[in-house]
């Protein structure tokens, strides 16, 4: 077997387990199958991933990588709070939930697998703070490279934002209806628009010096 480098082969299997926890389900799916899937040994897998959790927290990682990535894409930060939120999370929206239905699913499994398997629901909990601090650092730099404050805290935005796609992404999961999803998306989106009232900053001219 040729010689593959450890971040290779790591990049590897989580992109196996992606895929393999997508169509098969996150309770039903071994590491023997996500290592089939890869095309290598169990025992390598298993030297790379000693554990479950610590593949499921390299997935959680990867995923939340290729949301921001999308999030980001194309974006005109500068353009302020409103045209993130609109830009990014129709994105997202297209790229990673109607053509990709079962990496949604598969998000979900993850939080209740956590939740059902660990007594503390590390891994849901960990799960869940790095989607709202992505969203919640998504619209402070936009507001920032705007120039721009909002009425709440970002935190709050962030948390009250992913609550509101989540809530969306399980309807369109339990009924899958372009139309209607992205009506209500829209609607959602004002909504944000309108709790997070993203307004210029004012800047104060600096005191002119007292002359002698």
């Amino acid at each position: 077997m040729a010689y593959v480098k450890a971040s290779e082969r790591e990049e590897q299997i989580v992109a196996a387990a992606i895929r393999e926890f997508s169509e098969t389900g996150v309770p039903g799916t071994t590491l023997r199958a996500v290592a089939g899937r890869a095309g290598i040994p169990l025992g390598t897998l298993h030297y790379v991933f000693p554990s479950k959790e610590r593949l499921l927290r390299a997935v959680i990682a990867t995923v939340i990588n290729e949301i921001a990535e999308t999030l980001r894409a194309e974006l005109e930060a500068d353009k302020g709070v409103e045209h993130a939120l609109r830009h990014g999370v129709g994105n997202f929206w297209k790229k990673l939930v109607t053509s990709r239905v079962g990496l949604q699913i598969m998000q979900y499994e993850l939080m209740t697998y956590s939740l059902r398997s660990d007594s503390d629901g590390d891994l849901a909990q960990l799960q869940y703070e790095r989607y709202s601090a992505l969203v919640t650092d998504f619209c402070e730099q936009a507001a920032q490279a705007a120039g721009e404050r909002c009425a709440v805290g970002f935190d709050s935005l962030g948390r009250i934002a992913l609550a509101q796609v989540d809530g969306l992404i399980l309807q369109y999961i339990a009924k899958p209806d372009p139309d209607r999803a992205r009506r209500d998306l829209d609607h959602a989106l004002n909504m944000l628009v309108l709790y997070a009232d993203p307004q210029p900053v004012t800047r104060t001219k600096a005191p002119k010096a007292e002359t002698a």
